[in-house]
């Protein structure tokens, strides 16, 4: 996309605000006002008027879905009913603001996203409360169905309303930590904190802190996006901030004993007071709010609970590690809120409700709420892509998957399925060379269909060692070099060679997928594109591609945002890319990892999420077994979801 054009949609976007459901005249009628303007401007570059038009409409598309909510109201305290005009929400309508013009949220999404974080904010306690309180919850999303963006608006929110202290618990890795610093550093903070701990001050200020016009608000980072960014106790004491002033204080850090070790020690030897009746350390008067993403993950004491006589838990037992220090943190701070993110709970639910110790603290039982969030009517999940039936088919919200599922078996020599890591890769099978091709094709029908600029991925997941990995990775360059030749020194005519065999495969695969996506699916920017369109962008799309093996470092998710015109990329990894990354664009998927740990499983989908525009140039090569077992699993997953509204 030219830039006029997204000038023209963000635009559109703003002159729709206060049309909640705009009809298809309104937003033709904003489109041409949009087009006029831009051409008395004399702005060159082509708008095209169709494909801006049905762009507005998805985006336009309202959420009508309602989040279900259980809760405890227990020693809660309403006050965001009476506290919410006197707040300036700063934070929040920069954030807000940020979502329209920069990321192309309509009104009609940013609504439910400001109810949804308004539903979770209001649970917590008042931040100005006085003496002792603290409060457990849980929110239950959907595997990349936009939680960050969700807690990034809680995150707003609560700096707003006077939580000053802000902890973001991101996952086991390096690479999901300093991918999620990233985003925050864009939606909350506003500046790059991987420059500003470098003290390089060229394009320093990003995301919400770009905004024209926009009061530069103060926030602190202990933490950056670069690799080693995370918490340094050495760091925090040079910086000199401490918690407790008025600016709010942000770490994004990683689940990992040490580090979390540091931070208590950081936390409590500055402000700490040693309470007389416990001797233990309590930091009075700093309401301390912490977002645990990917809940399930760690988190979750996985030591069993000795019991007594009586069958009551003993007190002095040990947890697991994480589990405690997240626990100890908490405890040690008289005003505490925790929040877990998750799309898999399963883990979350079956917390024993009475685990407290007297070293740990409470355990992360959520007992004060769960909130189920509805899936955005554009989401891509498991039951859109493998179907959804409780009853054999014949219950009234049974539904077809997509047809872009390809089984395989051809996969045994080349990755067998217990294969060790000194095993040495043979060739690639058949299926591999047709998901490469399959990757190229989709990259250049996007292109053909407007998309100029948008991130394309490919993910080859077969492996959890590096070593193998590695040896997968030579195989796959090697591959996409050869087509790479083909494709620049055979005639586009020609009746043989390469042109012809990605012609049979459009023909034969993409073209009948279009049309059985199009019944199901209600995207208006999915359009049939003609063969001769696509065949002229293949090289381009082709000599694009890069080949990144995905071993954990904050580089390699980063590379993204270097990439303003956009990236295509095929990622070789494997646990790496389980949990929480997000891999832009993701389109063609070859994935043979088998785990039976329900949560895993899901969680490896990184095919779930949004697709606008090209969920039809989607593939899922994998095997049967597989298959079934995300059928069931999706089964698992909404019944356990009916029973949280139920």
């Amino acid at each position: 996309m030219t830039d006029a054009y997204d000038r023209a949609a963000s635009l559109v976007l703003v002159m729709l605000k206060g049309e909640f459901s705009p009809t298809p005249e309104t937003i033709q009628k904003k489109v041409d006002l949009v087009i006029a303007m831009l051409q008395a401007e004399g702005n060159s570059d082509a708008v095209d008027r169709d494909r801006l038009i049905r762009d507005i409409e998805s985006r336009c598309e309202v959420w009508r879905g309602k989040a279900t909510i259980l809760e405890e109201k227990r020693n809660h305290t309403v006050w965001l009913p009476y506290r919410k005009s006197q707040i300036e929400w700063k934070f929040w309508k920069r954030y807000e603001r940020y979502l329209m013009e920069e990321k192309g949220f309509s009104e009609q999404s940013i609504i439910p996203l400001d109810d949804l974080t308004d539903r979770v904010l209001e649970r917590l306690e008042d931040p100005q409360r006085e003496g002792s309180w603290n409060c457990r919850g849980m929110v239950v999303g959907h595997v990349q169905s936009g939680k960050t963006a969700n807690y990034t608006g809680l995150i707003c929110k609560a700096a707003d309303a006077g939580y000053n202290l802000i902890i973001v618990l991101a996952g086991m890795h390096k690479s999901l930590r300093s991918q999620t610093q990233l985003r925050l550093d864009e939606g909350f903070i506003g500046f790059d904190t991987q420059r500003n701990r470098a003290f390089n001050q060229e394009n320093f200020w990003i995301g919400v802190g770009r905004l024209p016009g926009e009061e530069d608000l103060t926030v602190h980072s202990l933490t950056s996006s670069a690799d080693l960014g995370d918490f340094n106790r050495k760091i925090a004491y040079q910086i000199g901030v401490m918690p407790g002033g008025s600016d709010p204080i942000l770490l994004v850090v990683k689940k990992n004993k040490s580090v979390l070790t540091n931070l208590i020690n950081w936390a409590v030897s500055i402000k700490g007071q040693k309470d007389p009746h416990t001797l233990k350390k309590i930091v009075h008067g700093i309401p301390l709010l912490v977002i645990d993403d990917e809940a399930d993950n760690a988190s979750v004491n996985t030591n069993a609970i000795p019991l007594d006589e009586n069958d009551l838990p003993l007190d002095d037992y040990d947890v697991s590690a994480i589990n405690g220090k997240i626990r100890a943190l908490l405890s040690h701070f008289e005003k505490s809120a925790y929040v877990g993110y998750t799309a898999t709970p399963f883990a979350n639910i079956f917390i024993y409700p009475e685990g407290e110790t007297s070293t740990h603290g409470e355990d992360l039982f959520p007992r004060d709420f769960i909130i189920n969030l509805p899936p955005p009517p554009n989401y891509i999940g498991p039951s859109q892509i493998f179907g959804f039936s409780r009853n054999g088919g014949d219950d009234a919200e049974s539904q077809n998957g997509l047809q872009i599922i390809r089984k395989i078996d051809d996969y045994q020599k080349f990755i067998p399925d217990d294969h060790r890591k000194d095993h040495i890769p043979g060739k690639l099978p058949e299926s591999l060379k047709k998901a490469i091709r399959s990757f190229i094709l989709s990259c250049a029908a996007r292109r053909a269909r407007g998309d100029q600029k948008n991130h394309n991925s490919m993910l080859v997941h077969v492996t959890r060692f590096t070593n193998v990995q590695r040896g997968v990775e030579r195989l796959v360059n090697d591959e996409l070099n050869l087509i790479r030749r083909q494709l620049e020194y055979t005639d586009p005519l020609s009746s043989e060679g390469i042109y012809r065999e990605m012609g049979e495969i459009w023909d034969s695969d993409y073209v009948p997928t279009t049309c059985s996506v199009l019944q199901q699916v209600d995207d208006p920017l999915v359009t049939k594109v003609a063969w001769e369109k696509v065949r002229s962008y293949l090289y381009d799309a082709a000599v694009r591609i890069r080949i990144k093996l995905i071993n954990g470092t904050a580089k390699d998710i980063l590379d993204y945002n270097e990439h303003p015109d956009g990236l295509s990329v095929i990622a070789i990894g494997g646990d790496k890319l389980s949990r929480g990354l997000t891999l832009e664009g993701l389109s063609v998927s070859y994935y043979l990892r088998a785990s039976r740990m329900y949560d895993t499983l899901m969680q490896m989908g990184r095919w779930f999420g949004f697709r606008p525009g090209y969920i039809d140039l989607c593939r899922l090569y994998t095997s049967r077994d597989l298959v079934e077992w995300y059928q069931h699993i999706n089964l698992a997953s909404e019944e356990l979801r009916s029973e949280f509204d139920y």
